[in-house]
């Protein structure tokens, strides 16, 4: 079967205890559908149609719930880490297999972003990672102080500062693989600061379309409600 995405459900969801203790994060419901099984509908909806979970803890509710992926109208593999390897580190465990452009996306993330507009742009940019980014606003609750050697030159009040951050959502082509060794903890960051020590071709892709990271309670909470608002995903 070739591989069309990976899917990383292997966290252990901590920061959403005591809910994790019974149910893997990928499989907490938002509405009526989990999270995991939100992302496959669209990326089958996107023409992702082979996808391959990576999975860690708790892995063997996941592989009960969705099975071959033949209810959903998808082909699903597993691979399943026995040990923690990080956001990148699974990619190891395959990388021989990764053969073509391929999506990789973080098992907790919702977002109304046209995965295939995505996954062209990549494709069309040969690049070797092209990383998804949010703006990302903070707010910063004091009187921030412009100094220079001690000398006092200026204050802004409660700025808001603002940041591109990494969305959770990837694609790769297989030179961006190669340079793996053997299964090791890997995080995102470092594969792409690896690839961009190379010299490969690393890139950003501005999603502006609605995006939540389900990653702490407060976060969880809301999903509901917001997603119910973006329409049919």
């Amino acid at each position: 079967m070739g591989m069309d995405a990976l899917v990383m459900a292997g966290g252990k969801g901590t920061r959403l205890r005591p809910l994790t203790y019974a149910i893997p994060k990928p499989l907490l419901p938002v509405g009526e559908r989990p999270i995991l099984e939100i992302l496959l509908g669209q990326l089958r909806a996107a023409g992702f149609t082979d996808v391959c979970i990576s999975t860690g803890y708790k892995g063997d509710i996941i592989r009960s719930y969705f099975g071959d992926g033949s209810r959903m109208g998808i082909a699903v593999e597993y691979i399943h880490e026995s040990e923690e390897l990080g956001t990148a580190g699974a990619l190891a465990l395959i990388k021989d297999r990764l053969t073509k452009p391929f999506l990789m996306v973080n098992g907790d993330v919702l977002t109304k972003l046209d995965y295939r507009k995505f996954f062209e742009f990549h494709v069309s940019e040969a690049a070797a990672m092209t990383v998804g980014g949010v703006d990302y606003r903070v707010k910063i609750p004091f009187g921030v102080i412009e100094s220079e050697n001690g000398v006092v030159s200026g204050v802004t009040e409660k700025p808001t500062a603002e940041y591109l951050v990494a969305a959770g959502i990837y694609a790769l082509s297989p030179e961006a693989v190669l340079g793996l060794a053997e299964p090791e903890r890997l995080d995102v960051p470092d594969l792409m600061l690896g690839l961009v020590g190379q010299g490969k071709k690393v890139l950003t892709y501005r999603i502006t379309d609605p995006w939540l990271d389900v990653g702490k309670m407060s976060d969880y909470e809301k999903a509901a409600e917001e997603v119910a608002s973006w329409g049919d995903i």
